[in-house]
């Protein structure tokens, strides 16, 4: 880990105490889990808290949704209301990037997520955090996109109008002002 991926003590004690805060103020979303078994995880993974400021950092409001059991991981989701305001206007991939003739946008939603070690999340995974509450009900959020799409040009990007959840696709080099993309990571 370089340096630049560690963050200060008082760094560290400002995410776990907003953590924690947010995790009781949103126990409906995790009733059964305990804090102090995930505190536990992160602090023996300081790369993961440094993930987890990243997601804080650019507007994501990271939460807990879910306990992989296969892997023993808790799972962390982006849940801020609408996508993460330090994350949009941005187009799909480095690719979409470069393909760009003019105007293009300062960075891509796979770079970012590659730089702040978490994962763009899948359809399913779209679908299964709105369980827990209404998100991007102004915005988007590219998700995961298979091979085949993405070599014809396209991506994909969802959001939640009408109560329902839409995916949807457009050419992986636009990029909005509303659109951005919501991550997870794994602990």
């Amino acid at each position: 880990m370089s340096e630049k991926n560690e963050l200060t003590s008082e760094q560290r004690e400002k995410l776990l105490t907003a953590l924690k805060e947010r995790f009781e103020k949103h126990i409906d979303r995790h009733e059964w889990m305990h804090w102090d078994k995930i505190q536990a995880k992160l602090e023996a993974q300081p790369e993961k808290l440094w993930s987890l400021h990243e997601m804080e950092r650019t507007g994501g409001e990271p939460d807990v949704l879910e306990f992989d059991e296969a892997t023993s991981e808790y799972v962390f989701f982006d849940c801020s209301a609408e996508s993460p305001s330090g994350r949009r206007s941005v187009c799909f991939d480095q690719q979409a990037l470069d393909s760009r003739k003019k105007n293009k946008p300062e960075n891509s939603a796979m770079a970012m997520a590659k730089n702040m070690g978490i994962e763009l999340l899948t359809e399913e995974q779209y679908r299964a955090m709105q369980q827990h509450g209404t998100f991007d009900i102004k915005t988007s959020s590219w998700v995961q996109t298979p091979a085949d799409i993405r070599e014809r040009g396209g991506a994909l990007f969802c959001d939640s109008r009408y109560g329902h959840v839409f995916l949807y696709h457009n050419g992986a080099d636009s990029y909005y002002a509303a659109r951005g993309f919501r991550g997870l990571l794994r602990v």
